[in-house]
């Protein structure tokens, strides 16, 4: 199987679970672009190419669901009205184990709904899981 570079915007608010996804990444051996948005509104400029810097489209989101601004629910919103950007493929990671939010992201059609978890080992193999999926996807051009 030969390796497939898939784009990443990690939506997410706070600078230490932005490090660990980050250091999951290396643990696994990953070396897919990580582009990073702190809020809603940032990462929907960034996806339509209004943030000013030279991002490719991602294929993968993961998207945190509290952060200020415009949090994860109300950016999915936006994202599936969004004809370019509506079939994109959205993970959510978040600390939210409330079953309205987990309802309210699927339905707008996340591909997964993954807790935070507490340990650095169990984010790894997270992140691992998440590497399978995406490796094993086929995406139009």
């Amino acid at each position: 199987m030969t390796d497939k570079t898939i784009n990443i915007l990690l939506v997410e608010d706070d600078e230490v679970d932005v490090m660990n996804v980050k250091r999951a990444f290396q643990k696994n051996n990953l070396t897919n672009p990580i582009y990073h948005a702190g809020n809603g509104i940032e990462a929907l400029k960034i996806l339509r190419g209004e943030s000013g810097e030279d991002v490719p489209l991602p294929r993968i989101i993961l998207l945190d669901l509290n952060m200020p601004r415009m949090g994860g629910i109300e950016f999915l919103h936006e994202l599936r009205k969004d004809e370019r950007l509506k079939n994109l493929s959205v993970f959510v990671m978040t600390t939210s184990n409330e079953d309205k939010d987990k309802v309210d992201a699927y339905n707008l059609n996340v591909a997964g709904y993954i807790l935070k978890p507490l340990s650095m080992e169990s984010f790894v193999s997270a992140v691992s899981i998440l590497k399978n999926y995406w490796t094993l996807c086929e995406y139009p051009i």
